[in-house]
């Protein structure tokens, strides 16, 4: 497929003052072969709605509709948008911002797959003179996997991703009500989840995520559906879909989904447990034979490394007082347990 014709109108070299009108035919310029397939794709399957979707700097998911007739100029030049609405990633005086959809990550929506459908894409977010904004979390990401790839490694990740079942979405401070009574790996008819999971993982698949493992957890209502491993970028673009489609499904069951890490005190939170993989080639770069513990020096290093910037990774991955809610009970006991000073005071539990 080419580009659709266009026309130009061009004053005549040889008549100057007189304008002629020139038609470029689809010969004239070539285009991606992502962006072909996903226009053909949008006539084929009757797609009137294209939603251009990323995230702010806390992890919202935030989106543009736009028609299918514009998606071409959207893949040249992007689609304006105001970033200083946009939490972290601009100051008013400097608000235009660009995002530009990225074809690789064209995917039909399964809910409004029914004509006329809507599809999805996520975007790169650039600053008005093309360059990358470095308030773009994808972008970020983007950039420390380039690095990583130039030291000749490729970073992959899993995720066992936790969350509640809900009765009714909680209004006026009430408190929430889990959808079942049900515990950790219980099978029984009554289970809402064991439908839920079903057509939540049909759907995930559907949209090309792969789905390992899912089962209940351990509290009322908790759920636990695990993803396939992946490299990093697939994998956060794959969590963002996640998240929207266990709500989505959850509102057709007549329950709300929520990601909350605690909101229950008497039963356990949830969380999101990353496996973490390094490769170099085909070979771990995290494992080697004979050394302690069979990590190498790359693995430790890696360790490390997160150790150092525990904090900073704590300020981006856990805003919410409510993250550290899930671990109240252990800062008890630390500090309950901790040695005593010799003045006799308790000294502060670990941050």
């Amino acid at each position: 497929m080419w580009v659709k014709s266009r026309v130009v109108i061009l004053e005549c070299p040889l008549s100057p003052g007189r304008w002629c009108t020139y038609r470029l035919n689809c010969k004239d310029v070539a285009m991606d072969k992502q962006q072909e397939f996903v226009l053909r794709t949008l006539e084929e399957r009757d797609i009137r709605f294209v939603r251009l979707w990323f995230t702010d700097v806390l992890g919202y998911l935030k989106s543009v509709a736009v028609a299918p007739a514009e998606l071409e100029q959207a893949f040249d030049e992007g689609i304006g948008f105001d970033g200083s609405a946009i939490e972290g990633f601009a100051r008013v005086y400097e608000s235009d911002m660009i995002a530009k959809p990225d074809p690789g990550t064209f995917q039909i929506l399964p809910w409004r797959a029914e004509a006329p459908g809507t599809a999805r894409m996520f975007c790169d977010i650039l600053m008005p003179d093309g360059s990358p904004s470095f308030a773009d979390p994808r972008y970020v990401l983007k950039r420390i996997l380039a690095k990583t790839s130039d030291l000749g490694f490729t970073f992959y990740t899993h995720p066992e991703i936790e969350f509640f079942l809900l009765k009714d979405k909680p209004v006026d401070g009430s408190r929430p009500t889990p959808a079942d009574s049900s515990g950790y790996f219980d099978h029984t008819p009554q289970n809402v989840g064991m439908d839920f999971r079903r057509q939540a993982i049909t759907m995930l698949e559907s949209m090309g995520i792969s789905v390992e493992f899912s089962h209940h957890e351990g509290a009322p209502g908790q759920q636990e559906i695990d993803l396939r491993y992946a490299d990093a970028l697939s994998t956060a673009d794959n969590i963002m879909t996640f998240r929207l489609v266990m709500k989505q499904v959850a509102l057709e069951q007549g329950v709300q989904a929520t990601f909350m890490p605690k909101p229950f005190s008497e039963y356990p939170g949830s969380g999101m447990h990353t496996h973490l993989s390094l490769f170099e080639g085909d070979r771990n770069a995290f494992y080697e034979s004979g050394a302690e513990y069979q990590l190498s020096k790359v693995g430790r290093s890696f360790i490390a490394g997160l150790l150092t910037h525990a904090a900073e990774i704590s300020a981006v991955t856990n805003q919410w007082v409510n993250s550290y809610k899930r671990i109240w009970g252990c800062l008890l006991l630390c500090i309950r347990d901790s040695p005593r000073t010799s003045a006799g005071a308790t000294t502060t539990a670990p941050h």
